[in-house]
């Protein structure tokens, strides 16, 4: 029998507080990964998915503490020195972390971020690790790759990051490869590039990959073996097809039994791991005959970069009723959301931007109003509260200095909401408790958090000022299963009570499904089709619409 590549012998990892007190996050975890094979882990969040990972290569705070046996290829890692696993590091273990502009360096363009690995493990020439940078870049699906070289992280969508985080990994070909939900903020088809990519990588090089993720279908298309975890325990582990068809435990099958799906009837509500699903169906508010309460009228955008526009979107037009919700989807970079940030005048003076947005029958133009005299800023800060936006990449939209209750209590206040502090913070309190957190949240910052905790906390945030219109922008999309269905369930149950409209940007079709009325198709900054959500499902019209829905992940 071969020897593992990797194996996990009774991994427990716990962090310090003070003397005496520790959190236990890791509680006897053991697997194997064979050469050649995927391993995926499973989870909802907190369940130990990212820190067992990390622990491989010792990458997490001073104060964890890490027992038991990590052996790679028969050395055991958790008594590797220093210079021994920064030997290790990006060359025969590689990693693709799930918040891509955490990781990339803001100072430094992607070519010198690309070429320093190889550079470092390789001893190849500046020149040669460019070259081979650009070559990379093209391998994960990025346009103009030797262009790409001079750009700055915060130039790149999400998606265009992570790619390059991705490209970052493989470039020394590692042994394998650690990916921490690596495709989270990617759109069904550079999705389904970067699946066949690691594909083609495995089956040539023979790397062996240690896949995180709480999307299933992903995982069922790309893992031979499924680890699942709760609360720092294995609950589960074998082969994929068995586990994912026929769980022996009952946390996989509520898992399963979470997941949004494009075919089938489509439920009022979603299951969740602590709830049933509701006996009644959550009416929908699907009048068509109310006027628009959001509407954009020829919106355009265009970046300026070097002194020449790129990018953005062209002439958008839509309107939103109130207790609807309009999905848009499209591949990274096709404009959602450049579209986003049109609507709600979030862009930087960089960029030209034409058209207008109507808000409740009024022109919403807070940024020019915000110059006027003290009449005109009361009524910009007033459409301010109406329409709020939940961005893609909570780590970099919550300030890290604040805690969470300021995070949550300052718009209350900005606002005038709530009489005194002791009834802005029981609202503070309130809103986590809807977003699947609790009150104990309130003294802890965002680091604090894994990735769709700080996003059920930015929800939370955006929800603070009850406003009208909501825009979503990949708002669950780092979300795992089951507090996706809650926060998913959450919107629908806000919608109907206030009357809410959502614009919902999102990569996945089968959430886009479940939320959404009607869905407007980008690419290359333009409108190719907009639809009722099942007529545009059963029978899209433009070849770019069938080929989104073709990429979608829909198991073995």
């Amino acid at each position: 029998m071969t020897a593992p590549l990797l194996s996990l012998h009774d991994l427990h990892v716990a962090f310090r507080l003070d003397r005496t007190q520790r959190a236990h996050a890791v509680r006897g975890v053991s697997f194997d990964i064979a050469p050649h094979r995927t391993v995926a882990l499973v989870g909802e969040s907190g369940s130990g998915k990212s820190v067992t990972a990390m622990s491989i290569l010792n990458l997490l705070p001073d104060n964890a503490e890490r027992s038991g046996r990590i052996l790679f290829e028969g050395q055991d890692l958790l008594r590797a020195t220093p210079r021994q696993l920064q030997g290790l590091r990006g060359r025969a273990i590689a990693c693709v972390f799930q918040d891509p502009m955490g990781s990339l360096n803001p100072v430094l363009c992607i070519g010198d971020q690309l070429a320093e690995p190889l550079q470092l493990h390789l001893g190849m020439s500046r020149r040669a690790a460019w070259a081979r940078a650009a070559d990379l870049l093209a391998e994960v699906g990025l346009s103009e790759p030797k262009q790409r070289l001079h750009a700055w992280p915060h130039q790149l969508s999400g998606g265009q990051q992570q790619r390059v985080m991705i490209a970052m990994a493989l470039a020394c070909e590692p042994k394998l490869l650690i990916a921490d939900e690596p495709t989270t903020a990617l759109d069904v088809t550079v999705q389904r590039q970067i699946l066949d990519l690691l594909a083609r990588l495995k089956a040539r090089h023979g790397m062996s990959l240690l896949f995180i993720s709480h999307d299933l279908g992903l995982v069922a298309e790309i893992a031979d073996e499924v680890v699942v975890m709760r609360h720092g325990q294995v609950r589960e582990q074998g082969g994929v097809a068995q586990v994912l068809s026929a769980p022996a435990d009952p946390y996989t099958a509520a898992l399963l039994a979470c997941r949004p799906r494009l075919d089938g009837p489509l439920p009022a509500r979603l299951r969740s791991i602590d709830e049933e699903v509701a006996s009644a169906a959550v009416p929908r508010r699907t009048s068509l005959a109310a006027p628009p309460l959001l509407e954009a009228r020829a919106l355009s955008h265009r970046y300026r970069v070097g002194g020449v526009e790129v990018g953005g979107m062209q002439e958008v037009s839509f309107g939103l009723q109130p207790g609807r919700t309009l999905g848009v989807v499209g591949e990274s970079g096709s404009g959602k959301s450049t579209l986003a940030l049109a609507l709600l005048q979030l862009h930087s003076d960089q960029g030209r931007s034409a058209g207008s947005v109507w808000l409740g029958g009024e022109r919403f133009e807070p940024r020019q109003a915000s110059r006027a005299a003290r009449a005109a800023r009361a009524v910009a800060l007033a459409q301010r509260k109406r329409l709020q936006i939940v961005f893609q990449n909570p780590l970099a939209s919550l300030n890290p200095r604040f805690s969470i209750a300021q995070t949550l209590m300052e718009p209350l206040r900005l606002h005038g909401l709530g009489a005194d502090e002791a009834e802005r913070q029981a609202r503070a309190e309130a809103l986590l408790v809807r977003v699947g957190l609790d009150a104990s949240a309130l003294g802890r910052y965002p680091h604090e958090f894994s990735g769709g905790q700080r996003q059920r906390i930015a929800i939370a945030r955006a929800l603070a000022l009850d406003p009208e219109v909501l825009v979503l922008d990949e708002a669950v999309s780092a979300l795992d299963v089951s507090v996706q269905a809650q926060v998913l369930n959450l919107l629908k149950d806000l919608q109907a009570e206030r009357g809410l409209a959502y614009l919902f940007i999102s990569h996945d079709l089968a959430v886009v499904r479940f939320m959404a009325d009607d869905i407007l198709v980008m690419q290359a900054g333009r409108v190719v089709e907009q639809a009722p959500t099942e007529t545009l499902l059963a029978t899209p019209r433009e070849a770019y619409t069938q080929a989104l829905l073709a990429a979608v992940p829909r198991g073995r």
